[in-house]
């Protein structure tokens, strides 16, 4: 158990057990992945809901525990497993026999093979990954890191390492192997953002903790240039600290998501709640998202967060969640549609995945683009349900043709398209 006091009260929030721990680290199926359990996808395939216009077919099968995607061109996807350490090419639905890269990898809970992201830097094309690097110790890892590649001759070559994150939980005898977060994206201004959680209860000021250590790359959103500079001005940083530097966001639990608006060029992240609260955000730059002092709405459960936050800097802001789960679901992956090939109806708007249900939930932002018409939360959750059946969905991404791809952990990229298609 783990007990937290939250302006005087104290909550009481349950962590796996060390035998469920052991268990999920023996990862003998696609059944758990940390404290959650997965769903296989439905039998008859995955089914849009209440858009008979729409219809799911599968691009690809055969990928062991995956967790993010990216395209290079059209039917052209790289793709991460989490505990294999490879990067897989898949060319018009086929995956090439060889993957592109393969690292050693620590895979306990969360950890492993998480993030990627792609740009091209005039003739290069630079891969960048998020990864736990294996290496000795108790604990199998030397760190979270991440590495910017050049993509050459069907190889990632020349790894240029940009960011060395902890992987060690704040407790080295704990065995909280979780909470590494993962997701990148290259932002509008073509730096690369980067979230990551409190690595196995880390209890810094980045977790709202003032008497904790300074911040050491947990809990927050980073951001770095393609060389891994910090951005300067900092939202957080004086320009002189090199770590507080790089954070654009902190105060996150662990997240499974980012994204930004392409209307706007704001920033939005999930982010997963212990046993309740798990939330979508706009992240703007300095957002403290409240954990460990708040998870879900502060104005819900009546807690000032002047009060019990850590304003690092005078330049930290918090605001609410602008939805909330109040049963865990899990969610991970946030994308905006930023394609009419599904429907002008849906261009721009917001489709998030859950781990948990296999869900993926469809959300319109209000006319100022700040918010989410259904508001805080929705009166029936299953009228956010845009489509059920995936199994444990770990990413989606926009493909160059416009339509929507999702990534199961069953190992299958998904693709929605008109039903006329």
């Amino acid at each position: 158990m783990l007990n937290i006091k939250e302006n005087g009260v104290s909550l009481v929030i349950l962590i796996p057990s060390l035998a469920l721990l052991a268990g999920l680290l023996a990862f003998s199926g696609h059944s758990a992945y940390a404290a959650y359990t997965i769903p296989s996808p439905s039998s008859g395939g995955p089914t849009i809901i209440n858009d008979t216009s729409l219809r799911v077919e599968t691009v690809s099968t055969g990928l062991v525990r995956p967790t993010s995607m990216a395209f290079l061109g059209p039917n052209d996807i790289l793709v991460l497993e989490k505990n294999t350490g490879n990067v897989h090419r898949i060319t018009n639905g086929q995956l090439l026999p060889q993957p592109l890269l393969h690292v050693n990898v620590a895979t306990q809970i969360e950890r492993g093979m998480l993030g990627i992201a792609v740009t091209k830097n005039g003739p290069t094309t630079y891969v960048f990954l998020y990864y736990t690097e294996a290496g000795g110790g108790v604990d199998n890892s030397t760190g979270n890191r991440l590495y910017r590649y050049e993509l050459a001759n069907n190889q990632l070559i020349n790894p240029k390492l940009l960011l060395d994150l902890p992987a060690i939980p704040s407790n080295p005898n704990s065995v909280r192997f979780e909470h590494n977060g993962g997701k990148l994206v290259v932002g509008p201004d073509n730096n690369v953002y980067l979230v990551i959680g409190d690595v196995g209860g880390h209890m810094g000021q980045t977790e709202n903790n003032a008497n904790g250590p300074p911040p050491d790359g947990t809990g927050g959103i980073l951001r770095v240039t393609q060389d891994g500079d910090a951005v300067i001005p900092s939202p957080l940083g004086n320009d002189t600290d090199p770590t507080l530097n790089k954070y654009y966001a902190y105060g996150i639990r662990n997240s499974f998501g980012i994204d930004f608006d392409p209307v706007t060029g704001n920033l939005w992240d999930t982010e997963n709640g212990p046993a309740y609260g798990d939330e979508i955000n706009l992240v703007e730059p300095g957002f403290n998202s409240g954990w460990t002092k708040i998870q879900g709405s502060a104005q819900t459960r009546q807690l000032d967060p002047a009060s019990v936050l850590v304003n690092i800097g005078g330049k930290g802001t918090y605001r609410d969640p602008e939805f909330v789960w109040n049963q865990p679901v899990g969610p991970t992956a946030l994308k905006f549609l930023n394609s009419e090939k599904l429907g002008k109806q849906y261009q721009n708007d917001m489709f998030v995945g859950d781990i948990i249900n296999g869900n993926l939930y469809h959300f319109k932002l209000n006319e100022q683009r700040m918010g989410l018409l259904v508001g805080k939360a929705a009166a029936n959750p299953q009228a956010i349900v845009f489509g059920n059946g995936f199994g444990g969905i770990t990413d989606l991404q926009v493909g160059p043709e416009g339509y929507l791809y999702v990534l199961s952990y069953s190992g299958v990229i998904y693709r929605i398209v008109p039903s006329s298609t």
